[in-house]
């Protein structure tokens, strides 16, 4: 007999059903990280299930030798960790603190592979919380959340969910959700899909890269950038690391990666513009061949009050304004790529390109050090938590000339009602205009630094591209004798509504 399949739309509405339970007791700020949680519990063990149950039908029931063969899989699930032993004692007291025990053994069970060497994954969550009310009310809603899990919707066995990336889907469907219904608080940490998939484009993930994102949120920008060199290689020979200042998001990017099967990932905790964890032996910045971020707009408390005195030089192009952030994290990220292969990807507000004062002066120094490669005008309304559009800049430290590419895709997207998005058409057309750089008519401008000189290292779009389209010239004579013949027709009907009138006795 077949084994039935399953879609992602199905486990996405399944997923969202689940967050039901949590509506109108805590804030889906809070709740988003329960949800996720318990989609990563239940995913490994139906994993571990699934696994089990095959060694099982081809050694029959050899409890012994079933357990050595899964000391091979990739992580471990100690038994009492298991979502259906949560499950199946759904019922008794103590839901929250069976739930954290589980997770705490398999962190345990998994050494590194879900904590640094100063955080645990799980630091910050938990189910036993007062959060979620008195005893008898937590528990009761535990239930009903281990229960909406252990619905055939969400049955997430391999067998079942076939190539499906359910896990990833599933994260980025309630991120998405979430984001959308939590505005810019949940959007801090949600890059959409199309935009990770444009930049891992962009930047050509090559064997043996090794790939940072300093403000790295759930991951998926670095995860994007790993999956091109596996379609492109066919191998797993790259490193990813990160960083991110939000504990709870921090959790949910080691959680990613440990499901995603990317074992060779360092995520440190902390603020990268204050406190950069990822260093060398030596003590100084970490430098890699591929750079990308979407870091918090203009952030205002970005550690201005520190940047004078940066043991590690990051800010010797000057020091960004107090209330705006961009420059810190663009300065950072260029201190840390490598002098030959180091390229980077980085995604601003408009107000990046044009900002004087202490802003021109970096950006300044950025073009005439030819470090600035293309700059890419995107849709607004692409991110959520902000309607603003944004722009893509892109670095390198060895190029191949002395000029900048604008590209002007601000125009060309898919419509939503809410937020919109860029479709596989657009993207495409980014892509290979930034592969040809060249001249597109009203599309892309390849600039020379002395043109951007000329206009004062301002790298706002419409200066490079011209987007204006000139009016039809109108026909004055045309619109004339056009205006002459409705004149008559009006004329003929006046006299003949006159007769009317007439006819029916109301003549004058």
């Amino acid at each position: 007999m077949a084994i039935e399949t399953t879609s992602q739309e199905t486990i996405n509405k399944a997923l969202w059903a689940a967050c039901d339970t949590f509506r109108g007791t805590i804030s889906a700020d809070t709740y988003k990280d329960f949800v996720l949680t318990m989609l990563f519990l239940k995913y490994i063990s139906d994993v571990w299930q699934d696994h089990y149950d095959t060694y099982q039908k081809e050694h029959g029931d050899e409890p012994e030798l079933i357990h050595e063969l899964m000391k091979n899989e990739r992580f471990v699930l100690p038994p009492e960790s298991s979502f259906y032993v949560l499950f199946a004692h759904r019922h008794e007291p103590g839901n929250g603190e069976r739930i954290d025990k589980a997770l705490h053994a398999i962190e345990e069970a998994n050494g590194n592979k879900l904590r640094d060497s100063s955080k645990s994954v799980f630091q910050d969550i938990s189910f036993n919380t007062d959060n979620l009310g008195e005893e008898k009310q937590k528990n009761t809603i535990l239930r009903h959340l281990l229960e909406d899990f252990a619905k055939p919707e969400l049955d997430l066995k391999p067998s079942r969910v076939g190539t499906l990336d359910v896990i990833g889907n599933g994260y980025e469907f309630l991120i998405k959700n979430f984001a959308a219904s939590g505005g810019q608080k949940a959007g801090e940490f949600y890059t959409p899909p199309e935009v990770s998939d444009l930049i891992a484009e962009l930047l050509d993930p090559q064997e043996g890269d090794t790939i940072c994102d300093p403000a790295c949120g759930s991951g998926s920008l670095l995860m994007k950038c790993g999956r091109k060199i596996q379609d492109k290689f066919n191998s797993k020979k790259y490193a990813l690391f990160g960083q991110e200042a939000i504990g709870s998001t921090w959790s949910l990017a080691k959680m990613n990666m440990f499901l995603h099967g990317e074992d060779n990932h360092r995520i440190e905790w902390g603020d990268t513009i204050r406190n950069p964890k990822l260093l060398d032996n030596t003590g100084g910045l970490m430098h890699f061949d591929i750079v990308t971020a979407n870091p918090p707009f203009s952030l205002e408390k970005w550690g201005h009050e520190d940047a004078a005195h940066d043991p590690f030089h990051r800010f010797r192009r000057g020091t960004p304004p107090k209330t705006k952030g961009d420059y810190a994290f663009i300065s950072h990220m260029i201190e840390t790529l490598k002098p030959k292969t180091g390229r980077m990807g980085v995604i601003v507000p408009h107000g990046v390109l044009f900002r004087g004062s202490s802003e021109g002066v970096i950006r300044q120094k950025l073009v005439e050090e030819n470090l600035l490669d293309t700059v890419i005008g995107l849709p607004e309304k692409l991110f959520y938590g902000t309607g603003i559009p944004a722009a893509i800049l892109i670095f390198k430290k060895q190029k191949s000339d002395n000029n900048v590419l604008f590209i002007d895709a601000s125009r060309e997207f898919k419509s939503g009602k809410n937020q919109n998005q860029l479709g596989e058409e657009n993207i495409q057309k980014i892509i290979a205009t930034y592969q040809a750089r060249t001249n597109v008519d009203k599309y892309a401008y390849l600039a020379t630094l002395d043109e951007i000189k000329v206009n004062d290292y301002n790298l706002n779009i419409p200066r490079y591209v011209d987007t204006f389209e000139e009016e039809e010239e109108i026909d004055l004579l045309a619109v004339r004798k056009e205006r002459e013949q409705l004149k008559s027709q009006l004329a003929d009907l006046e006299v003949e509504m006159a007769k009317y009138l007439e006819e029916l006795g109301y003549g004058s």
